[in-house]
């Protein structure tokens, strides 16, 4: 005859476990932050940890741990580690902008091979090599701060009139096919932005970055996967940068130089167009 099993109802404990990959097992109060946990062991791992995946799901640092988990760590050196570096380090570079350049546009292009985005202005002349030494100052000065990426989750009417009086006209027309009521915007300081996807907790994280002039604008250079915490020789590329700017010159005459003006165009039949200027 099978002994019958003694289970009772009780209160949940005021700690939690994760459990590692490698065995190794955490315990820390009951809503403690993922980062706060994996802090403990941050000095085990050869480059800088910037998320969890927590029961199989992308978790940003910041997330509260609510139960016991399996958790593994995301580096640098992790695909999505490095997109979500990439990310923080593009809003950085945008704050950092709208500080010193208020009355100019920032537009981050195109991706260049070596680690970096193009970027160029709008609004104004392009920036002198002293106003981008002045940008990086800043963004270095913000870095040092270690000021928090606050993630909050606002009605999309009131996201939607926060980038109007804005003046980000580009961001309004993409929001305006969102089907969600809601929106994900991330604050630093008195300024608030969306991104399609997690942060790092802070500018503090954001150590490995340059500006380079480049051809009437400048690059913002990232580190690679491979070497997450040093940044690559950057090639001469003036044939992919001139078909790229043609491009986007050809873009800007048919009126669709963002997601949102592109929404609009394939709303209103103009699809077959825009593929074909894409082929040429």
């Amino acid at each position: 005859m099978s002994k019958k099993l003694s289970i009772q109802l009780t209160q949940p404990r005021p700690e939690v476990e994760l459990h590692l990959p490698d065995g190794r097992v955490l315990s820390g109060p009951r809503g403690t932050k993922a980062g706060d946990f994996l802090q403990a062991i941050a000095d085990t791992f050869p480059v800088p940890l910037v998320a969890a995946i927590v029961n199989g799901d992308l978790r940003e640092l910041t997330y509260p741990i609510e139960m016991d988990a399996r958790v593994q760590p995301v580096t640098m050196a992790d695909a999505d580690g490095a997109r979500i570096y990439r990310r923080s380090l593009t809003f950085l570079l945008e704050m950092a902008f709208a500080d010193l350049f208020p009355k100019g546009t920032l537009m981050v292009d195109h991706s260049v091979a070596s680690g970096g985005y193009y970027c160029q202005v709008t609004g104004r002349k392009p920036l002198s090599e002293s106003e981008i030494e002045a940008l990086k100052v800043h963004m270095q000065k913000l870095v040092a701060s270690d000021q928090p990426f606050e993630r909050k989750e606002v009605p999309l009417n009131e996201a939607i009139e926060y980038f109007r009086s804005r003046g980000y006209d580009d961001k309004v027309s993409l929001l305006a096919y969102r089907k969600k009521d809601y929106l994900t915007l991330y604050r630093l300081g008195e300024r608030m932005d969306y991104h399609h996807g997690y942060m790092v907790p802070s500018t503090g994280y954001l150590r490995w970055f340059d500006l380079i002039p480049t051809n009437g604008g400048f690059t913002l250079r990232y580190p690679r996967r491979h070497k997450p915490t040093e940044l690559l020789p950057m090639p001469d590329y003036p044939k992919l940068l001139s078909a790229f700017r043609q491009y986007g010159d050809w873009l800007m005459h048919l009126g669709i130089d963002n997601v949102g003006a592109l929404n609009k165009a394939i709303e209103h039949g103009r699809g077959s167009e825009i593929i074909l200027v894409s082929e040429a």
